[in-house]
């Protein structure tokens, strides 16, 4: 007897009764106790979130190093804050939600042993308006702000998402996303010398790099990720990016069972399933309106951050990071990102800044993740420290 294999979700249509209810959530704060994932950064919790991005800078894991450096000691990459939030999820119930966009201000650094505090607000919607992705669509913005035990700011994220009827998606799902073949097909001798780009990374390390060493025109070393495999889907839920509650059991299925919009019952294993699942899933990325499993928006987020870091160095800081996911990054994809200093200036505070623009291309020859930076840079003429500045 063959297997229904076909995975069916919570269907809703985008109705002029739904979109008035949302209206009325504008402005709302929202729960944050249920999903928070990182509240203490522990050396622990910083190694488990950098293994799961694939950063494998010293200043965020050996102290040893970490102790000679500016900070004194290990402190947080800049995207950890993303880790304390696992994804408050809202609104909409039936329809789909794709992350395709960040937006991150950056003002202090997490150190070792300190306690991340969280404030989330749905800021609303814009829309509808006509996709091509998926017909009628709306756009939801929510403000994250992570502080720390002092309540002082450490950073600010808008996150947009974009919200789709699910059965329009699958049905532009060939037209949208014309690819000729997924999984894609790399020959051995592709792999290994993708697998050395990945390995060649250009951490700047302890070494200053100054303002006034940087010229427009500049380009940032490419950052290799790929090909995408279900391990580095596990690796970055481990790591807490994962926009959902992690459960198993009966703790999952009281979840469910509360929230049945936010599972499915998987037609070959008969067990409930996260819709998290269409990260790692091919029958659910398909009810999904996707071809195959595909990235974490947040994710590909933190790839980016960690292209920046490397290339500033210790003693540069991040200031904000945008960047747009414009295309799906699926499970066999290769990206490289890469980089170019397009300003120098001064800010409004005096501080000697770069700004940055970067472009993310997948063998397809795609800009999957177009994006700018601000950073600030140490001053020899200035004699201006941006960390110092900001312990």
């Amino acid at each position: 007897m063959a297997i229904k294999r076909k995975v069916s979700m919570a269907e809703q249509k985008l109705t002029p009764e739904l979109i008035n209810k949302m209206k009325n959530y504008t402005g709302l704060k929202l729960r944050t106790e249920d999903t928070i994932f990182n509240e203490e950064v522990t050396r622990r919790a910083i190694i488990k979130f950098i293994n799961g991005i694939g950063d494998p800078n010293p200043l965020w894991q050996s102290h040893e190093y970490a102790k000679n450096t500016c900070y004194g000691g290990i402190v947080a990459p800049p995207s950890f804050v993303f880790s304390g939030l696992a994804g408050v999820q809202f609104g909409w119930r039936g329809l789909a939600g794709f992350h395709i966009a960040t937006d991150m201000k950056f003002y202090k650094p997490l150190k070792l042993n300190d306690k991340m505090q969280f404030e989330a607000t749905y800021l609303g919607f814009v829309g509808p308006k006509q996709s091509q992705f998926a017909g009628k669509v709306v756009i939801d913005s929510f403000e994250e702000k992570y502080f720390n035990q002092h309540n002082e700011l450490v950073a600010v994220s808008i996150r947009k998402i974009l919200r789709a009827e699910r059965k329009r998606a699958r049905e532009a799902m060939h037209k949208v996303h014309n690819i000729a073949e997924l999984p894609h097909r790399w020959t051995k001798e592709e792999v290994e010398k993708i697998e050395e780009e990945v390995l060649s990374l250009h951490i700047r390390g302890a070494k200053i790099r100054y303002f006034e060493d940087v010229n427009i025109g500049d380009e940032l070393p490419t950052l290799t990720k790929g090909p995408l495999g279900v391990m580095d889907m596990i690796a970055v839920m481990v790591a807490g990016l994962a926009p959902a509650k992690i459960a198993a059991h009966a703790v999952a299925l009281d979840e469910y069972r509360r929230k049945p919009a936010w599972a499915f019952r998987d037609p070959i294993t008969h067990a409930m399933e996260s819709l998290l699942a269409v990260h790692y899933n091919t029958e659910a990325a398909k009810a999904m309106g996707l071809p195959y499993p595909y990235d974490f928006g947040t994710q590909r987020q933190c790839w980016y951050i960690q292209h920046l870091t490397d290339w500033m160095g210790d003693d540069g800081w991040l200031k904000d990071c945008y960047a747009e996911y414009r295309r799906f990054v699926f499970l066999s994809d290769v990206v490289r990102i890469s980089s170019q200093v397009t300003k120098k200036f001064i800010s409004d505070e005096g501080e000697p800044c770069v700004e940055i623009e970067t472009k993310t291309i997948n063998q397809r020859n795609e800009n999957v993740m177009p994006g700018r930076a601000t950073i600030v840079l140490p001053s020899r003429d200035k004699k201006t420290h941006p960390v110092k500045e900001r312990i």
